[in-house]
Formats: structure tokens, sequence, C-alpha cells
């Protein structure tokens, strides 16, 4: 079923592709702007500061993105979105290729803020495009396909693949990363819908016609706090992330970069059995489940002496997270009504990653504030136990107040 998807659906084809071009040069950033950043300076708050500024647009400009979405042609905005972040790439190729200045650690955060923006409209209109490609009775298979290779361009390839790079030249993975964004915007712009329902309605008013949806639905919005809080976690981590596998573990950016490929692994098989798990044991506890391990995952990292070991509980982690993804995705794209899809898929993300910029400088403080009293080893481990007990509250309060029907 999932390859008959495939072959006879051509503009799921040209989705399919562009995305997993866009994701495997999101892949080369993923490791290469915070080794950049770590080049620039050694500060974690100010390397928070990087990750935060990527994640900050998710706070500011979601809500009214949602309204542009459902205003717009989405593929034409999925295009022009895709060709602007190529452009903030070149920006930081050229920041990368020029000698370190005062500063320049400030420099990269303002155009990872920039290439934040183009992000949130690009992965708005993405997810809410699909429905509109796919019927509904293949969104579980389309959602679980887009995620693996999402993850297996994008974690899996990526990432070792733009270690190899540095070693090379710290300006290589930003360079193709460029051209995988140009040649996906010329893939999209190749989908061809029949005219689709667009708001007429004034900005405001459709607006407040998105809020007060998600507000009706106390399930939705129950959901979308939960993500809220396991994304907070989950970036918080992946601020300190680098850092650990440096200092505590010894990384190189070869063995860092295979770290992270073993956890798209992981995002890989948990995609792809996503379906068959929620059919054999039901969506709500494949739900616990994902928070469940996400809690363990953290705990092992926070105890790992190798790289082996965090790859490992990275693996689980991801695995899980794929899991929730593909679940609720799905989920969300069939309870709401199309023409309210961008605005509340918005509002959604909003709080599921809004929350990401917040994370991201918690984690950079919590290290700054815990390594004078427990030394730089300990503080880089805080942020991992702090995660586990925080998704151990979360997994009670999924237990007493998520039931998804």
């Amino acid at each position: 079923m999932a390859t008959a998807l495939f072959l006879r659906n051509r503009n799921y084809r040209l989705l399919f592709t562009a995305g997993a071009l866009t994701n495997l040069g999101d892949g080369l950033i993923l490791l290469a702007l915070p080794w950049l950043a770590t080049l620039l300076t050694q500060d974690p708050v100010a390397i928070g500061a990087v990750a935060a500024a990527g994640r900050f647009p998710w706070l500011l400009f979601a809500l009214p993105a949602g309204v542009v979405i459902d205003r717009t042609d989405k593929r034409k905005l999925i295009a022009s979105a895709d060709l602007l972040r190529a452009g903030i790439v070149s920006a930081i190729l050229i920041l990368a290729l020029n000698e370190p200045a005062p500063g320049a650690i400030w420099v990269l955060a303002g155009l990872a803020f920039l290439l934040g923006s183009a992000e949130v409209l690009r992965d708005n209109a993405a997810q809410t495009i699909l429905p509109s490609i796919v019927e509904h009775d293949d969104l579980e298979t389309a959602n679980g396909q887009l995620w693996s290779v999402e993850q297996l361009t994008g974690q899996f390839i990526g990432p070792p693949l733009a270690g190899v790079l540095i070693a090379v030249g710290i300006g290589f993975p930003f360079g193709l990363d460029v051209a995988m964004l140009v040649l996906a915007a010329g893939l999209v712009w190749l989908i061809t819908l029949s005219p689709q329902m667009r708001v007429q309605a004034g900005f405001f008013k459709a607006f407040i016609e998105g809020i007060a949806f998600m507000r009706s639905d106390k399930m939705l919005l129950r959901l979308a706090v939960v993500l809220g809080v396991a994304n907070f976690l989950a970036t918080a981590t992946i601020t300190v992330q680098v850092l650990f596998a440096q200092q505590v573990l010894g990384l190189s950016s070869v063995g860092y970069g295979m770290v992270l490929s073993v956890a798209a692994l992981g995002a890989i098989t948990g995609s792809l059995l996503a379906p068959r798990m929620t059919k054999a044991i039901g969506i709500q506890k494949c739900l616990f489940l994902s928070i469940g391990v996400w809690a363990a995952g953290y705990g092992i990292i926070g105890l790992s002496g190798s790289g082996l070991m965090m790859a490992f509980a990275l693996f689980a982690v991801m695995a899980a997270a794929m899991l929730w993804n593909v679940i609720t995705v799905s989920w969300r794209q069939r309870r709401i009504p199309p023409r309210l899809l961008g605005r509340v898929n918005s509002i959604y993300r909003f709080f599921g990653w809004g929350s990401m910029p917040l994370g991201a400088l918690a984690g950079g403080f919590v290290v700054s504030l815990l390594e004078n009293e427990m030394g730089r080893e300990t503080a880089l481990r805080a942020p991992f136990f702090l995660a586990a007990a925080c998704c151990g509250l979360l997994l009670v309060y999924a237990i007493f107040r998520l039931r998804l029907s």
C-alpha cells in the first residue's frame, strides 16, 4: 500500500522528493550550525541563544502564519519559503568562510532567527497541504513515509555527511544546503492542484475564528500543551547535547554525526512501525508508551559514559517521538475542518513549537548556573536528568487527562 501511494500519486511524489531534499539540507545544518557556533564561542548561554533564535519564530509568528496559509496558495508559499531559506543559508555560508570577528555569534543568532521564520511558513504549509494531496485513508501511510524520509535524510544521512564535510571545510555543509533548497522549491512548483477554497474573511476575523475552534476542542488543546512541554524538554537537552558530546564523551564531529545517525534510525523505525503499533495496541497506549520511553531515554543519556550508550538512548527517544508524531498529526488532520486547518494547525504548533526557544535558553542557563557549584561535567548531565523527571510527571498527567477518541 505504501509503495502504491508513491507510484500512483504524482503530487505526493513531488512533495515527498522535495521534503527529502530540504530535510537532507536541514540535516547538514543540524550539525553544522551548532558546530559553527562552537567555533565562534564556548559560552553555553551564547550557543543556547543561537538555538533559541532558530525557534523563537514559532513563538512569534506561528499564530499569524496560519491565517496567511489559509488565505494563500500553499504550493507557491512552500516554494517561496524554500528560496528564501536558500538566501539566508547563503549569508551563513559567507559568515562561516570569514575569520571569526567579535560579535559574530550574535550575527549567527540573527541569521538563525530569519531561517526559523521562513521555516514556520514552510513547515506549517507543507503539513496543511497534505490532506489535499492524499486521501484521508492514506494519511497515516503518507505521514509515516514523510516522517521516515525526514529522519533518513535529515538525521541519518545529513549529520554524518556534515561531519565529513566539516572536516574538509566548515562552509561545505551550508553550500550544499543552498543547492538542496533551490532544487526542492522547483519540485514543489511542479505540483498541480485543483483550486482550493481560501479564507476570504479579514485577517483579524479569520484569526479569531481559528482561536475559537481551538478553545472549543479541549482534547486538542491538552494535546498541544503536552507537546509544548515535551518539546521544551527536548530542546533544552538538544541545546547542550553538542557540548555534552564534545566535552564529556570526547566525540569528534564525525563521531557525533554517527550518534545522530543512530538516533535517526530510531526515528525511521518509529515512523514505519507506528501504523502497525496503533492497530496492535491502540492509540492511547502508544501515546503513553511514547512519553514513558522519553523519560527513560533522557535518564540513560544523563548516565552515559560513551557515545554508544548515548546513541542507544537517542534511538529509543526518537522512535517514541515519531510514534507520537504519526499518531497525533494524522488525528489532527482528520479532526480539524479543511477550511480551518492552516489556522488551527498553526495555533497547535504555537503551543507545541513555541516552547522550543524557551527550552533552548533553559538548557544553556542550567549548565551555566550549575557548573560553578558542581563542575562542568555534572552541569552538562543535569538537563538530561531534569528532562527525565519532568517526562515522568508528564506521563502521569497524560494518563489522567489525555484521551483521544
